[in-house]
């Protein structure tokens, strides 16, 4: 009964003093940016939260993690990534002489602090990437296989198919786990073909944006122009719309524009109708004087004319009042 209660003594002890492997680690970095989500081995990290060693970060389907280790390295891990910081060891100074990680799968860029580029070493399924003083991108798929794309400095990787030199910026090469892997050459838009995902490299086609000294890198290697054509988060229904024509629209009616008034036209001369000359009346035979009558009791003569002609006079003196009276008679042969 004694000898019982004092192993279960013994495993209490034990229990309460060994330490949580993840807890008691040292740090030997702090994430500088978090976005979206980022877990360690504690739980969510947050900006400034210190990361440890034998620690691995995990980052969501959109997450973004960027972190500065004690030597003054830089990492971005991108998003649907996992990498555990696998050695870190220091020496006298501020540098390290061992820094090791292990990268199991994502995107991710790297730039050197000020240790001996014998000190660090990247860990790939397909290989192993040896750092001279240098920033890269690097990538692992689901399957292992890895592609690595130099931005400044000189970088090797080496695997069962041998190494590779990457001296030219923009130089990738491409590695798989079966040890096949090919010449460095420029990354373009094929590379992103041949690892089957349009996103492998987001810091360089700009699907992720980074701050600081990692975001700090100029060159984009031709790939900044893929943002716009790979825009496979945009929901199918949208991209069906832009595909279809637009319907016709009915054109819009439009008020009438006022015209200024014609200016009058010049005026005709009117044109007096010519009126036909009337024809000369022929001339008409005097006519006689009509008989003037003579006045009575002044002492005139009274004339009385008869017929149409003139062939003589009868004449008859009357003393009726002082004077003659005459009568026109026509005589008939």
């Amino acid at each position: 009964m004694l000898r019982s209660s004092g192993v279960v003594a013994a495993g209490l002890i034990i229990a309460l003093f060994d330490p949580v492997p993840a807890l008691s680690a040292e740090p030997v970095g702090q994430a500088t940016l978090i976005r979206t989500e980022v877990t360690g081995e504690a739980g969510v990290l947050a900006t400034r939260s210190p990361v440890h060693r034998d620690e691995r970060i995990r980052t969501s389907r959109s997450g973004l993690g960027q972190f500065l280790f004690k030597d003054g390295t830089k990492l971005a891990v991108g998003a649907g990534s996992s990498v555990v910081i696998d050695k870190f060891v220091y020496d006298d100074t501020a540098s390290v002489k061992r820094l090791s990680i292990k990268a199991a799968k994502g995107t991710f860029r790297w730039i050197s602090g000020k240790s001996a580029s014998s000190a660090y070493s990247i860990v790939t399924p397909a290989g192993t990437i040896g750092v001279r003083g240098t920033a890269f991108d690097f990538y692992v798929g689901e399957n292992g296989t890895t592609a690595i794309v130099l931005l400044n400095g000189a970088a090797e990787f080496c695997g069962p198919g041998g190494c590779r030199q990457l001296r030219q910026q923009c130089d990738c090469v491409i590695a798989t786990r079966g040890g096949r892997m090919t010449d460095p050459s420029e990354v373009d838009r094929s590379t992103l073909q041949t690892l089957g995902n349009p996103r492998a490299l987001p810091f360089l086609s700009g699907h992720q944006q980074l701050s600081g000294a990692l975001g700090g890198i100029r060159t984009t290697c031709g790939l900044a122009s893929l943002r716009d054509d790979n825009r496979q988060d945009r929901p199918r229904q949208q991209q069906q719309q832009r595909s279809e024509p637009p319907a016709p629209q009915a054109p819009t009616p439009q008020a009438p524009t006022p015209q200024a008034p014609a200016p009058p036209a010049p005026e005709q001369p009117r044109e007096t109708p010519e009126v036909p000359d009337k024809p000369d009346k022929p001339d008409r035979p005097d006519k006689p004087d009509k008989p003037h009558h003579g006045h009575h009791g002044h002492g005139g003569y009274e004339y009385n004319g008869h017929g149409r002609d003139n062939h003589g006079w009868n004449r008859g003196y009357n003393r009726r009042d002082g004077g003659y009276q005459g009568n026109r008679h026509t005589s008939s042969d």
